[in-house]
């Protein structure tokens, strides 16, 4: 299940502790035992040793958080206290890294410092380990900025970014993300264009293929596309040596990379896979193009150049350069634009969901040039780039 049906969630467990005797939910709570932290929490304790201070930037928030956590005896209140501190944990990365502290990383570890808590720690009451995910599921929507979206009426333009956690740390535990500096860098960001008032605002992507597969992106955007008020929708993720628009995204999965959770889809290049939505194989055409003004964005000048990526892969014919979607029309479907990992499949949901709903607003995914380790110079002057793009291509929005 989404993350973003957790108001839901919290009113089918309201019903459902109300039913249950006190020896039920202690007997439940003796589960904690089980409750064990996650590939991406069991990382912490070396990225303690090699990035400390990182690491522990929001250890006032976190702490703070654990304190209330040990001594609140009311479910309502402790999942008012999740929310609470995972929104100021997004807000307080915000504005670090908009008053020139340019570093996504905190904000990743952050969070898993505190979901480590729910691992760890005892509550002021009994919490099963339902109960626990449920109040991971509130910090993760929270902390990411899904619930914090939020766009004043006086707007001509809004247009949504997201970007995604750092990853691949088993390689490099110190690795950022560009696209995290990115969406944490532009949310709120505000401008004008051709007399036209504009606004970008932002969210955190995971890099776990469970996410997607239980429909994160759709769950994200479909309320958006449907007030039909999102005049742009931007996905963002580290790339390759500059900055690529991707045009031709494919259906299938094909990275032999593991996610974040340390998950293989077993999908290759020889046999892709498509991913899954709420249980069932994702339907659609086998490569959707973007819609975004590729030939003002790539006319942008700055450090990198930015090129509209048509390179595709498909079991017939190889790695070529697609010239239209009517010669991939037959084909399979192994790499898009984006390549065959999750920066391709957000872009592919994005665009489908888009076609399904009959929107022609500019949608498309931009990949940065990548880093090594922490790069906050040349991260910032990627976020400078992008911010151009962007305005260059809110220009065209009538």
């Amino acid at each position: 299940m989404s993350i973003f049906y957790y108001s839901k969630q919290r009113v089918l467990l309201a019903i459902f502790v109300s039913a249950l005797s006190l020896t039920t939910i202690e007997a439940l709570a003796d589960s904690r035992l089980t409750f064990t932290p996650s590939a991406e929490e069991s990382r912490l304790a070396k990225a303690l040793q090699v990035i400390p201070s990182t690491v522990e930037r929001y250890q006032g928030i976190y702490q703070d958080f654990s304190q209330h956590y040990q001594q609140e005896n009311n479910e309502l209140a402790l999942s008012a206290h999740s929310a609470s501190y995972g929104t100021q944990l997004w807000q307080q990365a915000v504005r670090d890294v908009q008053s020139g502290f340019y570093d996504d990383r905190p904000l990743y570890w952050g969070r898993l410092m505190m979901q480590n808590q729910l691992t760890q720690q005892k509550a002021g009451f009994a919490v099963a380990d339902w109960q626990k995910n449920i109040l991971q599921k509130t910090i993760e929507k929270t902390s990411r900025g899904l619930s914090d979206i939020q766009f004043s009426p006086t707007n001509d333009i809004n247009i949504l970014l997201t970007g995604f956690d750092p990853f691949f740390l088993d390689k490099d535990i110190s690795q950022s993300n560009p696209s995290g500096l990115v969406a944490l860098s532009l949310d709120g960001y505000r401008f004008s264009v051709n007399g036209k008032k504009a606004q970008i605002e932002t969210a955190m992507i995971p890099v776990r293929f469970k996410d997607f597969d239980q429909g994160l992106i759709e769950s994200l955007l479909t309320p958006w596309y449907r007030t039909q008020k999102l005049h742009m929708v931007l996905t963002v993720s580290m790339g390759r040596d500059n900055f690529d628009l991707e045009r031709f995204p494919g259906l299938n999965r094909s990275a032999k990379a593991p996610d974040n959770l340390n998950v293989f889809t077993y999908a290759t290049k020889e046999q892709p896979k498509a991913p899954l939505f709420n249980g069932h194989k994702l339907m659609g055409p086998e490569f959707v193009e973007f819609s975004l003004p590729a030939s003002v964005m790539t006319a942008v000048k700055g450090p990198w150049k930015i090129t509209d990526n048509r390179q595709v892969t498909t079991l017939s014919k190889g790695q070529f350069m697609a010239t239209s979607l009517a010669e991939l029309k037959s084909s399979i479907s192994v790499e898009g634009s984006g390549g065959g990992y999750l920066s391709n499949e957000i872009s592919y949901r994005s665009l489908l969901l888009k076609q399904q709903l009959d929107l022609t607003i500019p949608v498309g995914h931009i990949h940065t040039p990548k880093v090594s380790g922490h790069d906050p110079l040349n991260e910032a002057k990627m976020v400078e780039q992008i911010r151009a793009m962007i305005e260059a291509a809110a220009s065209t929005i009538n």
